[in-house]
């Protein structure tokens, strides 16, 4: 699925169980505490902190999803089409980027 049929999708979603969007300031804090979830995960664990156990059956790729769901409502709410602008991000970082990474003494 592209990004642009994933749009569709959550709009739909919104239009038939969601009644509303969320206006966009609550959708921010929504994402905020989104990826919060998904900082917690990774913090304990794939870094240092030790993982309670009531955080053992979260699912890393459901929060991410999640992340991704409040994305896709802040472009649809504020007219962005995400497909054209991750397009146009991945062209500018692939020309901008093409030897940086590859050059970088720090990832050899």
């Amino acid at each position: 699925m592209d990004i642009k049929n994933a749009q569709i999708i959550v709009d739909n979603w919104i239009k038939d169980h969601g009644v509303r969007y969320f206006n966009e300031l609550t959708n921010m804090a929504q994402l905020t505490e989104e990826v919060g979830e998904v900082a917690r995960i990774i913090a304990r664990r794939y870094g240092e902190q030790s993982e309670k156990e009531s955080d053992k059956d979260k699912d890393l790729g459901e929060e991410l999803a999640d992340v991704l769901f409040v994305v896709l409502c802040l472009s649809n709410q504020t007219g962005v089409d995400l497909q054209d602008a991750f397009d146009k991000r991945m062209d500018k970082k692939t020309k901008r980027d093409h030897d940086r990474h590859h050059n970088n003494e720090k990832l050899k």
